[in-house]
């Protein structure tokens, strides 16, 4: 019976036949797949796997596991990351957090700031946790605190690593174990099987990011990925409201927001995005006339959908899953927010 080998940078079972398919690799002998090789070396793109891989399927044998659950989650991407149901479905299993990215969000939210909103969050959507670690790129920040907290719940079982793609789980264990064995890029969906490796004696396991199909990243082409992906601490834009105003993020989203006194907009999304603010009553010309053009990125043939709220909080989050969110305070009467058709807008208090 032939040895079966896994890519140690993706986990997919390695293969010489088929190049359109993952683990392949052009020497049968190979130690690392094209995929990996080429995404490492080149940030080239051989094989998308942003979709394909069932998320239920991944839970499932999550569950079926004896193990601490490293549970990864985007604090930027934050709505992005929240899994439904994770309790329910992770029944009797201890979860500790790491909430990963710190180190984009603005330098005015402290780490309390930080906890106090991820708390309150999980308390929502009725998740509990054990220990939230924050972490960042900057000197390895949250590894020693994530060592520690897997040493105080895991009682000598293996540490199964959750999260959605592009939440930054293989990032998170390569700073673990002081390496770059696994393969880590901007591309949702990089680790593609259920993967081990020994970090101080304990077993971690990393685990293909759970599918996330209703953020903007799924419907964008590989190759503009990079302009509404932040690579560094976002700056917030900040705008002054009167009357009726507007704001197109490229062709990405639409937000309108109607009867503005003493109001403001503040964005938090990638500095690579373009903004463009006007009137609403020009807003439609504007969209028609320039989507995909002046108004770029853009989803091609995008259907969009609304989402109408009338604002009660004092600031109001508007997030848009993949892209960032706009905080919008002061008095506004009604606000009208427009996405592609499947991408998902949430309305929260202020993060920040």
């Amino acid at each position: 019976m032939a040895e079966i080998r896994k890519c140690p940078g993706c986990g997919a079972v390695l293969q010489s036949t088929d190049p359109k398919l993952p683990g392949y690799t052009p020497k049968p002998d190979g130690a690392l797949c094209q995929r990996c090789f080429r995404l490492t070396h080149y940030d080239d793109l051989t094989v998308s796997m942003r979709e394909g891989i069932d998320p239920d399927e991944v839970i499932d044998r999550i569950a079926e596991l004896d193990a601490l659950v490293l549970w990864v989650v985007d604090l930027f991407d934050f709505e992005a990351s929240m899994i439904p149901g994770l309790n329910r479905r992770l029944r009797d299993m201890d979860i500790i957090m790491a909430a990963t990215k710190r180190d984009l969000l603005p330098e005015t939210m402290n780490h309390e700031k930080i906890a106090r909103f991820v708390f309150s969050r999980l308390k929502e959507e009725g998740v509990a946790i054990h220990e939230l670690i924050l972490s960042g790129k900057e000197d390895r920040m949250g590894a020693a605190e994530i060592m520690d907290a897997v040493k105080r719940y895991g009682n000598g079982r293996p540490v199964v690593v959750m999260g959605r793609a592009n939440a930054g789980k293989s990032t998170l264990l390569n700073r673990l174990m002081d390496s770059d064995a696994l393969t880590m890029s901007r591309f949702p969906g990089t680790t593609l099987d259920f993967n081990e490796m020994t970090v101080d004696g304990i077993t971690f396991i990393d685990t293909p990011g759970i599918e996330i199909s209703h953020s903007i990243l799924m419907m964008l082409p590989e190759k503009e990925l990079k302009a509404v992906m932040p690579r560094s601490a976002v700056k917030p834009k900040g705008f002054q409201l009167k009357g009726d105003q507007s704001f197109a993020v490229g062709g990405l989203a639409r937000l309108d927001l109607a009867g503005c006194e003493k109001a403001g907009c503040v964005w938090y999304i990638s500095g690579d995005l373009p903004i463009h603010r006007g009137k609403i009553e020009k807003a439609d010309g504007l969209w028609e006339k320039e989507y995909g053009k002046m108004l770029k990125p853009a989803v091609k043939d995008a259907v969009f959908s609304e989402y109408r709220i009338s604002k009660k909080e004092e600031k109001l989050d508007i997030v848009v899953d993949g892209l960032g969110w706009a905080c919008v305070s002061g008095h506004v009467s009604g606000i009208r927010v427009k996405v592609p058709k499947g991408v998902n807008v949430t309305f929260r208090k202020a993060m920040v």
